[in-house]
């Protein structure tokens, strides 16, 4: 059965249907309960577990890979680290695995009947070299359409329904199918009344040519999330430009406190890092812009394996801010208030 938009306007959308927002709580914006992200020309289907004891700190700071690492299917595991989250206070989860990453959308109906929380799932296409090769000769249309029914009627052969558009992704250099995705995803946007999440490229210019291509587009900005900011954004003036640019600002790292990063060459900042910055743009006025997750995507990031895991901001990050004097207006306001805007279809 396909929702229509004034069904679905003022309600969140999860996977297990519709609810008011004021039901949302604290939402961690951007993770992965079940997901596999290892390169498709690296995969097997015979993964299961986690990596060995002892490997820890090489997977960690990218020294070693492991399948098993970069795999993670089993949907009783994914419920074990979501009750966590549950636990200590957190009610949603943004749930952004997508196509090319081998989405299970009953597996995360599972999950939430089981732990009690809401997932909010994301649909649309990940970056260029994990898509279907059957989607490199694609229109903007066909992909406007895919995710407005996923949105609407139910993902990737299910009745689940998406409740945001994205994590659409972008390498770099910037490839033609990636921005026909996004063109698509846009339209999604404007038709659904969904807000957009977009997985930039892994280059410090990228988010401004984003916003370019955005405007040019007809993209909502203030529904419009720019992920991974942590990994891609190091100078206040880029920083800023974007913030005024109108665009969600979204620091999904927390807990990686590593300096090595195996993807680009970065000094990856750490927690107490990301908050100072983040108050530098809080304090330029741009508090209802900002939104923060932990974008767990490695098994070893469970605490079950050693990790932080999805409790981390509820059990270490905000008591951080709040002995660095954060305000708990601005405390709600990035654990609340702001996703529950989002999050709401318009």
């Amino acid at each position: 059965m396909r929702l229509t938009r004034d069904e679905m306007r003022g309600k969140a959308q999860t996977v297990l249907g519709l609810v008011d927002p004021a039901e949302l709580g604290p939402t961690l914006m951007h993770e992965h309960l079940i997901w596999n992200i290892t390169h498709p020309s690296q995969r097997r289907p015979d993964v299961s577990g986690g990596p060995q004891p002892g490997q820890y700190w090489d997977l960690l700071n990218s020294h070693v890979g492991d399948i098993r690492n970069t795999t993670q299917k089993d949907r009783d595991v994914a419920a074990r680290a979501t009750q966590e989250m549950v636990d200590a206070g957190g009610k949603t989860v943004v749930e952004l695995t997508i196509g090319g990453l081998e989405p299970d959308p009953e597996g995360l109906a599972q999950v939430a009947r089981q732990t009690g929380a809401h997932i909010v799932m994301g649909c649309g296409h990940y970056v260029h070299s994990y898509q279907d090769p059957a989607n490199h000769d694609r229109s903007i249309d066909s992909f406007a359409k895919e995710m407005v029914d996923q949105v609407q009627q139910g993902a990737w052969g299910t009745d689940v329904r998406a409740g945001i558009v994205g994590e659409i992704g972008c390498e770099w250099p910037w490839t033609d199918l990636e921005k026909r995705v996004l063109a698509g995803a846009v339209i999604a946007q404007q038709e659904t009344g969904a807000s957009l999440t977009i997985h930039p490229a892994r280059h410090e210019d990228h988010p401004s040519m984003l916003v370019e291509f955005l405007r040019e587009h007809g993209a909502d900005m203030s529904r419009t999330i720019i992920d991974h900011i942590d990994r891609t954004i190091f100078d206040d003036d880029r920083l800023f430009r974007l913030a005024d640019a109108g665009v969600i600002l979204e620091w999904d790292l927390f807990g990686q406190e590593n300096t090595y990063y195996a993807h680009s060459d970065i000094d990856m900042p750490n927690d107490g890092m990301r908050l100072r910055t983040i108050r530098r743009v809080i304090d330029r006025g741009h508090l209802d812009q900002v939104v923060i997750s932990h974008d767990i995507c490695h098994t070893i990031q469970f605490s079950e394996w050693g990790g932080h895991g999805y409790a981390h901001i509820q059990n270490k990050v905000l008591p951080h801010m709040r002995k660095r004097g954060w305000k708990e207006s601005e405390i709600e306001a990035i654990m609340v208030g702001n996703p529950r805007r989002l999050l709401t279809f318009i």
